[in-house]
């Protein structure tokens, strides 16, 4: 909660060192498949954004994939903007450039059924 100039001030530098003026226009629309349930959720560790999915007919909300985008490998190393997949076959990782959705949807529809 902002409750004084300083943390205002704050909030402007984060927006400011993380360019989200800047990515807003550059981040794809992404077409998630209707048998899906996603939750978006904040950008925490320097990702730009967050979001997790799961399928609509699962209850357990701990059975769920976790997508973030970095954009300035701050979280780990791909070169340019990516989106990552976790957890994919065995508890392993999925990088993808941020603008290959087709292929983001892919992954994360073989990774929601190895959670099945």
């Amino acid at each position: 909660m902002i409750t004084n100039f300083e943390d205002l001030e704050d909030l402007f530098k984060r927006e400011k060192l993380h360019e989200w003026d800047k990515w807003l226009p550059e981040i794809p629309y992404i077409n998630f498949p209707s048998s899906w349930d996603v939750k978006i959720i904040p950008p925490f560790r320097g990702a730009i954004c967050r979001f997790r999915v799961k399928l609509k007919n699962v209850e357990n909300d701990e059975n769920f994939i976790s997508v973030y985008l970095d954009c300035y490998d701050q979280l780990g190393f791909f070169g340019e903007p990516y989106w990552e997949i976790f957890p994919i076959q065995s508890g392993d990782v999925y990088k993808i450039k941020m603008n290959d959705v087709d292929k983001l949807v892919k992954k994360i529809t073989e990774a929601l059924q190895d959670l099945s």
